[in-house]
């Protein structure tokens, strides 16, 4: 079998408050495999932003170890994290994280433009990326000229443009409307369709019970591991299929 495109064993984060240790997160353990769709679900607490922070290169562990798509993350400095972000992640933010005065198309050049990509060649990835969502019409519109559906879709497109290893999703539908959000999670499962990996992090056991797989958390340990609508910790829709 080929190596999981993300393999953690028990990974932990632990900090110290007032002189007490709080562990965020207590030594979990688990493997993506490539093409997978899986939540992290759990309450305000249970350690999945956290998990999340660790995932995105954004925090490094106090123990355990991580392997992203062959590398050993808690074994890189600063700036070799800082690649390993560019290259293998692509962030999906519930707030969109787009410039207000560049056009949707400047906004997901963005993360290309880091890479020093020439213009000629980022532009047409850039235009690629928001087809692929949908918004061939709406290139040169301003985020204020968008609807919020339509704004997380270029934040989408900006996350798929460097064609990352791992998409990974926080909150994503947190500032949409229900309709909206389903719109989204729909884009999410024909992205997963189409071969992409996906975490999404959320706090919403219903739609986590969207996922084929999710993984719960509470105390900073994983309490719930399986099929989206069993581990989620709730009941909901029968999970998305490819």
């Amino acid at each position: 079998m080929s190596e999981p495109l993300i393999a953690i064993d028990g990974l932990a984060r632990h900090y110290v408050v007032g002189g007490e240790t709080v562990r965020a997160l207590d030594g979990v353990t688990f493997d993506i495999a490539r093409g997978e769709w899986v939540a992290i679900v759990g309450q305000s607490g249970s350690g999945k932003s956290t998990l999340m922070n660790l995932l995105g290169c954004l925090d490094t562990p106090t123990s355990g170890s991580y392997r992203l798509n062959g590398a050993d993350v808690e074994e890189l400095a600063d700036d070799a994290l800082a690649d390993l972000r560019n290259r293998e992640i692509g962030f999906v933010f519930q707030t969109f994280q787009l410039l207000p005065r560049a056009t949707a198309l400047a906004n997901v050049e963005l993360p290309l433009v880091y890479r020093g990509m020439g213009r000629r060649e980022r532009r047409l990835q850039a235009e690629q990326a928001l087809a692929s969502v949908g918004l061939t019409n709406r290139m040169h519109h301003r985020p204020n000229e968008l609807s919020g559906g339509q704004r997380q879709r270029v934040a989408i497109a900006r996350a798929l443009v460097g064609e990352p290893s791992l998409l990974l999703a926080d909150e994503p539908t947190g500032n949409l409307d229900s309709q909206t959000g389903e719109d989204i999670i729909g884009l999410f499962a024909e992205l997963h369709g189409r071969g992409h990996t996906i975490i999404l992090v959320t706090h919403e056991p219903r739609l986590a019970a969207r996922c084929p797989r999710a993984i719960r958390l509470m105390d900073g340990r994983i309490v719930g591991d399986g099929p989206g609508a069993e581990a989620a910790g709730a009941p909901g829709p029968q999970a998305v299929s490819a």
